[in-house]
């Protein structure tokens, strides 16, 4: 047994990044329930429902868990490395509001600042209503943006014709000008603070902290947080040397039949949209999501302060705030909403199991990252899967990973 055990914490360590390796046992955690983790990857890639995956688990600050299955590309027959490189699309806006975050504990912003206090082009945006526009009772502000009660809200999550010129917005397919050019010219699609819809308001943020910092924001986020923490896989691209650990989805969508793939990752797009561009691997992301359950600290490296990151992962939804939006999603029923995270207001209601405190949010191209402050747990589950699939894997994971805590 003991032979077995150095053997795993061996192979943990040759893969993953530079968190401290343990056995599951040391820190309350089943090996052999945690086995289920494994059992359930590997069924739902033998069914056909994902191409592969990487999960890597860490509790108390040690990681007990790395590792990777199927396949990085399953038409060419490429099993999948533990260093797989994903599309992590609205995993990026925890990031933006971190670095968001980082520059208001510099005074170089304030939360309550109107976004068009930095960006012009949008300082006096209108608010639909069945009529036409009026006048916004006050504009939406970095809060809002951070919380998605700006207004701001996507074009798909709606039929409207406003919903449809919002889907004409496309960061990244846009210059950052093209981009607030064209979003000057719309409407709001509410008063803001008045609803939780989710929104483009991160990739808005993103152009503030160009703004501030006169700097792209690959470059600004690169300098304030993946490099300090160890993070050299994560980008707005990824390079011509490790797009051979690109991640791509099955060739047909599980459950039309449909064709997927996605853009080509190694070109630079000409905004980096700070609402769903960026590209990362478990190994980095879990980094940066133990900073966050470290209140701010990742082996002695300080990115934000104790009490920001408190304020970060704290229920930011008033009850004046109208939430159904929020009930839409299957993960999210009984979750208030942070900066960027959901963020579990109680330890039922929920359709998956969790704590009271616990935060997450998730990409639309398959992956998933939650942090159990109470537990002292964190997890990050990477998989290439763009379709609706993606929330029951959301499910799958949570509980075959919380079932596995023994203390």
């Amino acid at each position: 047994m003991r032979l077995v055990a150095t053997l795993l914490i061996a192979a943990l360590s040759a893969s993953a990044a530079a968190l401290t390796v343990t056995k599951p046992e040391d820190v309350g955690i089943s090996s052999k329930r945690l086995e289920r983790v494994s059992v359930a990857m590997r069924s739902e890639i033998e069914k056909g429902l994902m191409p592969g995956a990487v999960v890597a688990i860490a509790r108390k600050g040690k990681l007990v868990y790395f590792e990777s299955f199927g396949f990085l590309d399953k038409a060419a027959g490429t099993s999948m490395p533990k260093d797989a490189i994903f599309p992590i699309a609205s995993m990026t806006k925890p990031m933006v509001t971190v670095g968001a975050l980082s520059l208001y504990e510099e005074n170089r912003l304030l939360l309550n600042d109107p976004a068009g206090k930095y960006l012009p082009q949008i300082a006096n945006m209108r608010v639909a209503t069945e009529r036409g526009t009026e006048p916004a009772l006050r504009q939406p502000t970095l809060q809002d943006l951070m919380r998605h009660t700006a207004g701001v809200t996507y074009g798909n999550r709606g039929e409207s014709e406003l919903h449809k010129a919002y889907s004409t917005l496309s960061p990244g397919r846009q210059s950052g000008t093209e981009f607030l050019e064209a979003l000057s010219k719309l409407p709001l699609h509410y008063q803001p603070g008045m609803k939780w819809d989710y929104s483009l308001g991160l990739d808005v943020l993103g152009l503030v902290e160009e703004a501030v910092t006169k700097q792209r924001l690959g470059d600004f986020l690169n300098a304030r947080i993946w490099q300090p923490l160890g993070m050299t896989d994560t980008a707005f691209m990824v390079p011509s040397s490790k797009v051979n650990r690109f991640a791509k989805p099955l060739p047909q969508n599980p459950q039309t039949g449909k064709a997927q793939a996605f853009p080509d990752p190694t070109s630079l797009r000409k905004m980096d949209g700070g609402g769903g561009g960026a590209y990362s691997t478990a190994a980095d992301y879990i980094r940066f999501a133990e900073m966050l359950r470290n209140k701010g600290t990742l082996d002695g490296v300080q990115i934000l302060g104790r009490k920001t990151v408190e304020y970060m992962t704290a229920d930011q939804l008033g009850p004046e705030v109208n939430v159904d939006q929020l009930r839409t999603y299957p993960n999210i029923n009984g979750y208030g909403f942070g900066l960027a995270v959901a963020v579990r207001k109680g330890g039922g209601v929920a359709g998956v199991m969790g704590s009271p405190g616990d935060f997450h949010w998730a990409g639309a191209n398959g992956t998933f990252f939650w942090v159990d402050p109470k537990e002292e747990l964190t997890v990050v589950f990477m998989t290439a899967s763009p379709n609706e699939l993606r929330y029951h894997f959301r499910q799958v994971i949570t509980s075959a990973v919380l079932q596995a805590i023994a203390d």
